[in-house]
């Protein structure tokens, strides 16, 4: 564990990762707290110069994240609904603008807002025996953590309406499929895959990363014309970085070059 871990979140710095494991036993339901501290989290490594990627995984072999505990839905409050709400999107909002890359190893079952954290993150490694789902409608609700958009962006329209409107589940293999998830690993084997993706990116200058990741994004909300412009001014604005410097020297020089992050 380390300074960054919470009541419901541990963390642990390997290298220049930082490693979330979900501890909300039995099934990892999200909580007012653990989303206020997986924002507040994110928010904090944003900071720290050293954190290149983050890995989100759920403690145990069963599950990653059930989503939100329904029985805080049970008396029909509106205003308690609209608090949970805001802070599910604060969460994953937060946890989508990461600065550096965010991975989730799904280790079990990803269910609603277990699914919509997953959903914000750049990248998604399934365990064999994974299940996915926004089984939302089926209770009268529906998915208030991204779930609507960013599956759609993910797996397209078609696909999205099917396990949003039908409620369907995935296994790991049909997320493969539909581009769900990027890779599937054997039980077990998840957060292990992850943490070498995790390595890779420590290759990658932090700064140049994180321009990327921002561009990329960009599709989301502009059209191509207008992102195409920004992409080659974000070009030239990394001639401000020191990593710039260094990555195109480190080459020269042939050897590993060293980030800064700045």
């Amino acid at each position: 564990m380390s300074d960054y871990s919470s009541q419901f979140l541990r963390v642990e710095v390997i290298a220049h990762t930082a490693v979330v494991t979900f501890n909300n036993p039995p099934a990892h339901t999200w909580t007012a707290q653990s989303l206020a501290d997986l924002r507040d989290l994110v928010l904090t490594l944003n900071e720290d110069k050293n954190i290149y990627a983050l890995v989100l995984t759920g403690d145990g072999a069963k599950f990653f994240s059930a989503g939100a505990d329904l029985k805080v839905f049970a008396d029909g409050d509106k205003q308690v609904a609209k608090d949970m709400s805001d802070i599910f999107g604060q969460a994953f909002e937060t946890l989508a603008a990461f600065s550096g890359v965010s991975i989730s190893a799904i280790n079990g079952y990803a269910m609603g807002g277990g699914l919509e954290v997953a959903l914000a993150c750049d990248i998604r490694i399934a365990e064999e025996h994974a299940v996915m789902a926004l089984p939302e409608a089926s209770v009268g609700l529906l998915p208030c953590a991204g779930g609507t958009q960013n599956l759609a962006l993910l797996v397209g329209e078609g696909w999205a309406k099917r396990m949003i409107l039908c409620g369907e589940r995935l296994n790991a293999e049909k997320a493969l499929q539909v581009g769900l998830v990027e890779e599937i690993t054997p039980q077990g084997e998840s957060k292990t895959v992850a943490l070498n993706l995790a390595k890779k990116v420590e290759k990658q200058s932090p700064v140049a990363v994180a321009a990327c990741k921002r561009l990329i994004q960009k599709n989301r909300i502009m059209p191509i014309n207008k992102v195409l412009i920004q992409e080659r001014q974000a070009f030239v604005d990394l001639f401000d970085s020191v990593d710039q410097k260094e990555g195109v020297q480190a080459f020269l020089d042939k050897r590993k070059p060293v980030w800064l992050n700045k």
